[in-house]
């Protein structure tokens, strides 16, 4: 078995699916509510059942997530930056295998002003993840002045395609709102799709449902975020998305799992 697939195999259960939790923000907009002491809320989320931990590499370097999969950000740019979306490489492929990753990602926002140095970007890192054999996540999302909605599903499944076209093992978009739709876009990429959280939803139910309905759409999982991190119960968040990811378990039983907490 070759490194990038040992490596998948700690990140993905035997059923071809995860549940990703990403703390990536404090590069974007700061210490936001829940990753204050990133430890602290790393050992919620293991104990909650997460599959991996999504961090930056300074985070890596000073915190523990036991056998849980760990996955470093080599994108960055904070929203205090006059072109916030033009993510630029903070870490390379070479520094996430000595802290001993088991894959990496990059962000590109599709239709950015900036978009053709975020895929050159993904292009090189996609050749070194092959060289050193770490999986390459690519979050892929439709962003920028010709995007009239960051869910629109033929715009999803382009951005979709573009990160499988250009190597990712891996690809995180958006969820377009709809099954059907999503169908699509998962059959038009040849490589797995977890679904991104967005923003904080108003409710644990609204995040639920968006993860059956991914699910059933052929989503692979997930990898959300603020709708994780900062639910008063993330342990339990994590252990309701789970049971729908890995288990197959309806809206009712995740609620049930999660106490009924929204």
């Amino acid at each position: 078995m070759e490194g990038k697939q040992r490596r998948l195999n700690r990140i993905f259960q035997a059923d071809e699916r995860t549940v990703i939790v990403p703390m990536d923000h404090g590069v974007t907009i700061g210490p936001c509510k829940g990753i204050e002491n990133m430890q602290n809320t790393i050992d919620a989320l293991v104990k909650g059942g997460a599959d991996a931990v999504l961090v930056h590499k300074g985070i890596a370097k000073r915190v523990a997530a036991g056998s849980t999969g760990l996955i470093i950000m080599l994108s960055g740019a904070s929203n205090l930056n006059p072109n916030p979306n033009g993510k630029t490489q903070v870490c390379t492929v070479q520094e996430a295998v000595r802290l001993g990753a088991d894959a990496v990602s990059v962000h590109v926002n599709v239709g950015a002003q900036d978009e053709d140095i975020m895929l050159a970007t993904l292009g090189t890192v996609a050749n070194e993840c092959d060289l050193f054999g770490m999986p390459l996540l690519a979050m892929m999302y439709p962003r920028g002045p010709k995007i009239t909605s960051e869910h629109a599903p033929e715009l999803v499944a382009h951005a979709a395609r573009l990160g499988a076209e250009l190597g990712a093992d891996v690809i995180k978009t958006n969820y377009t709102g709809n099954i059907d739709t999503f169908k699509v876009v998962v059959e038009c990429c040849p490589v797995p799709i977890v679904i991104a959280g967005g923003p904080k939803t108003k409710s644990a139910k609204d995040t639920l449902q968006m993860t059956v309905d991914a699910v059933e759409a052929g989503a692979a999982g997930l990898s959300i975020g603020r709708n994780v991190f900062q639910h008063e119960e993330p342990s339990a968040m994590v252990k309701a998305l789970s049971a729908i990811v890995h288990r197959g378990a309806s809206m009712d039983a995740a609620l049930k799992i999660l106490g009924g907490s929204s």
